[in-house]
């Protein structure tokens, strides 16, 4: 059996009513050298019967409920593509989507991954105006955009297609977070790859109920581990990185201030301090952090 160009991976929960769009997004692709991978994260609906329906269309794995990382990860381990490709169930891709990211990594290896422009989407797949989530829709340049990723995510999981070497470069997903770990994963790749975007609307983001990103506490928890753990952990790889030390700085401030906002939501206000000082002694004039910083000594919330 010959090995596929790019593995499509699939991580399915409770999505049976998504998944037949889903997957025909996949079969409408103008790429056609991939295979489908799937994991069932233990779904309690009727998930599981329709992939079955797809028969050798697919490779179908069923495991009992891990979560989103654990999932992921099974996926890249079970899938034999040289790139991969993730399709969140409830998302879909335009057609031309894999044909052009699977161009740019063929020609530009100094791109580790590459990701794309989208729309939001509710379950009707009707296009959402306005920010339905909070932000919008990710854009990045194409390049070095590590000074991006240390402020936020700005990569959509379900638009991204990535290198296989960047998992055995670098390891899998952290498994031990709920929401972050895409970002913490593009972060590391952003430490030793470009990365490419392509400014089309080629993924479809559903936003619905079941969205983690509605889960803000454990989100705001997830965030403070990345921003600690990852990011401001390899701060000396960040200087060595950066494309200006005034970049980098700036970066770091925002960095700092959100993390003491994040500690702030979670009710500790002397590590909230701490962050907001260290975002003040890297850009002194930014005078949100010295109002938030001030505001950790009044009995009310930072604003976010």
């Amino acid at each position: 059996m010959s090995t596929p160009t790019v593995s499509v991976l699939i991580p399915s929960y409770n999505h049976e009513r998504f998944l037949p769009h889903c997957m025909q997004s996949v079969f409408d692709q103008t790429y056609t050298d991939y295979e489908i991978v799937v994991v069932d994260d233990g779904s309690r609906d009727n998930s599981v019967q329709v992939l079955q329906s797809y028969g050798d269309r697919l490779r179908l794995y069923v495991q009992e409920n891990r979560g989103t990382y654990p999932t992921l990860n099974r996926l890249v381990r079970e899938s034999r593509g040289k790139y991969l490709a993730v399709l969140n169930s409830d998302d879909l891709w335009a057609p031309t989507k894999l044909e052009q990211q699977v161009a740019i990594l063929d020609h530009k290896p100094e791109v580790g991954l590459v990701h794309t422009g989208g729309y939001f989407i509710d379950g009707e797949g009707t296009i959402q105006p306005g920010n339905p989530l909070g932000f919008e829709w990710p854009r990045t340049p194409s390049g070095n955009i590590i000074e991006a990723l240390v402020r936020c995510n700005k990569i959509i999981a379900s638009s991204v297609l990535i290198r296989r070497e960047c998992f055995e470069r670098l390891g899998g997903f952290r498994e031990d977070l709920f929401g972050s770990g895409d970002w913490e994963m593009w972060f590391r790749v952003a430490l030793h790859y470009d990365i490419a975007f392509i400014d089309e609307p080629l993924t479809m983001y559903r936003v619905h109920g079941g969205n983690a990103s509605f889960q803000h506490r454990r989100v705001y928890e997830d965030d403070v581990k990345v921003r600690t753990e990852t990011i401001h952990a390899h701060e000396a790889d960040l200087w060595r990185r950066a494309n200006s030390a005034q970049a980098m700085r700036l970066a770091l401030a925002h960095s700092y201030a959100c993390l003491g906002t994040e500690y702030a939501l979670l009710g500790d206000r002397s590590s909230a301090r701490r962050a907001y000082l260290r975002s003040l002694q890297l850009y002194p004039v930014r005078f949100k952090s010295l109002l938030r910083l001030i505001l950790t000594f009044l009995p009310i919330r930072p604003p976010l």
